[in-house]
């Protein structure tokens, strides 16, 4: 549910208000003016949209009763937290952390350099499980079933994220560069709801959830809460 509760700023999502008081997602946390942090799934914002719980939490966190909450918000809210994950994982990629291709993907597995395994939505389960049999290998790890992390989106779209072709399975060998993936996937898939999560990533991988945290936002914004 929406709280009150003060929470890292990587595990919430920031609202804030259009000139014409249209509630819009921040997922970066850059635009201006007095903002709304929420740490809820779409499942639980919708829900609250349903029974008329989110605008009036809104309103106290806004202070003010003229705003304007868009039927698709958490639709919007989902597709820029996908754009954001991506665009990371883009970004990462360009630097040549991000390494593809089943021959460079078992060798870098089994020599311990991986830190993140990614799969898309279409991998063959074959694919995937001996990818994460190199990856157990590697990391001296059989038996403790490290699978890596299947991603709710299909390879054309793995592809279209990194720049590259019939990309199926996706590794980050940097990592650094695999936490800061890490907690993008979280915020997002946390959002998308569970259900999303089909396989655990590397413990020290995850996201934010399994990272240390800073404190909280530091903008002052008001949490909503009440509902």
């Amino acid at each position: 549910m929406l709280s009150g509760d003060r929470e890292a700023r990587d595990q919430l999502i920031r609202l804030v208000l259009s000139p014409d008081g249209e509630v819009l997602p921040d997922i970066r946390a850059k635009a201006p003016g007095r903002g709304a942090w929420i740490g809820v799934t779409r499942s639980e914002l919708e829900a609250a949209q349903a029974k008329g719980k989110l605008k009036g939490a809104l309103a106290r966190a806004f202070k003010t009763n003229d705003i304007r909450i868009p039927d698709d918000l958490g639709e919007r809210i989902a597709t820029q937290l996908q754009r954001n994950a991506l665009d990371r994982l883009g970004l990462e990629s360009r630097t040549g952390a991000v390494v593809t291709g089943g021959e460079k993907l078992d060798k870098a597995a089994r020599s311990g350099k991986l830190h993140l395994l990614l799969h898309a939505s279409d991998a063959s389960a074959d694919g995937a499980g001996k990818l994460a049999q190199a990856w157990r290998v590697g990391r001296d790890a059989e038996g403790s079933g490290l699978k890596g992390l299947t991603l709710p989106i299909p390879r054309t779209i793995l592809s279209l994220s990194l720049g590259r072709e019939n990309v199926v399975h996706a590794g980050l060998t940097d990592a650094r560069a695999a936490k800061r993936v890490s907690e993008a996937l979280d915020r997002w898939l946390h959002f998308i709801g569970p259900e999303s999560l089909s396989a655990p990533c590397e413990t020290l991988s995850q996201g934010a959830s399994a990272l240390p945290h800073d404190g909280t936002p530091d903008d002052h914004d008001e949490l909503t809460e009440g509902l």
